[in-house]
């Protein structure tokens, strides 16, 4: 009986096309670089860096689109809001978001994204797909923080020099609250069940906690350092684990990023990681932190488990935000 020959090479190409498919299930990382004018694309799995794309002036806020498909990024100095293709990494668009955008979110249906512009106290609504403007909502002097409640109804802006935080009704795009908090306020966060937001206070160094339905401040959080002086401490950027069992608040000159039980209000821990952290973001599976580093260069990974720093990964100058496509 006469034998078949293998195919060797067909078998060996077999491991290789296997081990080339994997890495398509990594998430990739945005990180928005204010003085290279550019976002570094990091692949979540191996930490390398894809792509460095070349944007507008002053890359600030940047946040992903809710079907995972398109990257927007403030470009303060040019009065625009970048649109970046997540799949092919590059500025496909621009949207006239209006003078000197800071940050910004979008409704969870994608189909209304909300900018603070903060040269002229104004939220500016918009269409994404089409940059129509929908409207301009006025709030208080120098908006910066934005953020879209988990059901869509509601927008908290604050505002850095008025010392407030804004809430806007999406369905009619009015104020039906405006709310006092500590000094320089610069980020919200939602919980994720859409209960309370989370507002932080740069030069204040404090968080306050607002129910979302009365729009009454239920407490104020301080932070204690040993070794670190209480001017260093301001607290920015937040987010949420993906359970909403710890909020992770990134401490400016502070070095550190705090973690608190939402449940208690307790500071639980903190973290060291590079100099001056601004933003961060949790990885999908729930299970590293990415924080930005404005005065190393660097993105510092977090795991959230034991919360020990795992490793620094260099980017561009002056990195402020982070968005993540799964």
């Amino acid at each position: 009986m006469k034998m078949k020959r293998l195919n060797v090479a067909a078998l060996a190409v077999v491991p290789v096309l296997m081990l080339a498919a994997s890495p398509v299930n990594a998430a990739k990382i945005f990180v928005s670089n204010e003085r290279d004018n550019t976002v570094t694309v990091v692949d979540s799995d191996s930490l390398k860096v894809l792509k460095t794309i070349e944007t507008g002036r002053r890359p600030r806020g940047i946040v992903i689109s809710p079907d995972n498909k398109e990257v927007f990024v403030c470009l303060g100095d040019d009065n625009v809001v970048g649109v970046i293709d997540a799949d092919k990494l590059e500025v496909v668009r621009e949207l006239d978001s209006g003078p000197d955008p800071e940050l910004m979110d979008v409704s969870p249906d994608g189909k209304t994204i909300y900018i603070a512009n903060e040269d002229d106290s104004m939220v500016t609504v918009m269409k994404p797909d089409s940059g129509e403007r929908i409207v301009e909502v006025p709030v208080g002097v120098e908006p910066e923080g934005m953020r879209v409640s988990p059901d869509g109804t509601v927008t908290v802006a604050t505002s850095e020099s008025s010392s407030m935080a804004h809430f806007i009704d999406t369905a009619t795009n009015e104020l039906i609250a405006n709310v006092l908090v500590d000094t320089r306020p610069r980020h919200a966060e939602w919980q994720p069940d859409g209960q309370r937001v989370w507002v932080s206070s740069e030069v204040g160094g404090t968080v306050s906690v607002i129910d979302g339905s009365t729009h009454e401040i239920v407490k104020v959080i301080g932070f204690e350092i040993p070794g670190v002086s209480p001017e260093q401490i301001q607290p920015v950027g937040m987010r949420f684990s993906k359970d909403g069992k710890k909020l992770f608040v990134a401490l400016g000159p502070a070095n550190r990023v705090a973690v608190i039980n939402p449940d208690t209000f307790e500071v639980e821990n903190y973290v060291l990681v590079g100099q001056r952290p601004w933003h961060l973001e949790v990885h999908p599976d729930g299970s590293k932190l990415y924080v930005a580093n404005g005065l190393t260069n660097d993105m510092t990974v977090v795991d959230i488990a034991t919360l020990k720093p795992e490793k620094s990964v260099p980017v561009g100058r002056l990195p402020w935000g982070i968005a993540i496509q799964p």
